[in-house]
């Protein structure tokens, strides 16, 4: 969700990557409804495995709270936006959680393009 969020706010400003240290077979049903909602299609997506190569080569690497599993890279920026967890959660448990993943994703761009 964070990812197909800031895509959508920060425009050609930013280059976003989704990728996870844990990630599932498919994106969540509830969430691709919940994004849906908002006019964001990302029934396409596949959830993929964070890739060392492409933290390096990142300037910023935002996470959402994978707590030891995500490696540390000195020199790197890494803002954590960190939202309750939308696996095994209905459309109406998922919204909050989107709601509150997009508040904080507009903070974030704010302050990466200032």
């Amino acid at each position: 969700m964070a990812a197909a969020l800031l895509s959508r706010h920060a425009g050609d400003r930013v280059d976003v990557r989704s990728a996870g240290s844990a990630p599932a077979e498919e994106v969540n049903p509830a969430v691709v409804e919940a994004m849906a909602e908002l006019g964001i299609d990302i029934s396409a997506e596949v959830p993929k495995k964070l890739e060392d190569a492409a933290v390096r080569a990142a300037d910023v690497v935002v996470t959402m709270g994978c707590g030891d599993a995500c490696p540390v890279y000195p020199g790197k920026r890494l803002p954590r936006l960190g939202a309750a967890h939308p696996s095994g959660k209905s459309v109406e448990e998922v919204r909050p959680i989107r709601d509150a993943i997009d508040g904080r994703v507009r903070a974030l761009l704010e302050d990466l393009v200032q």
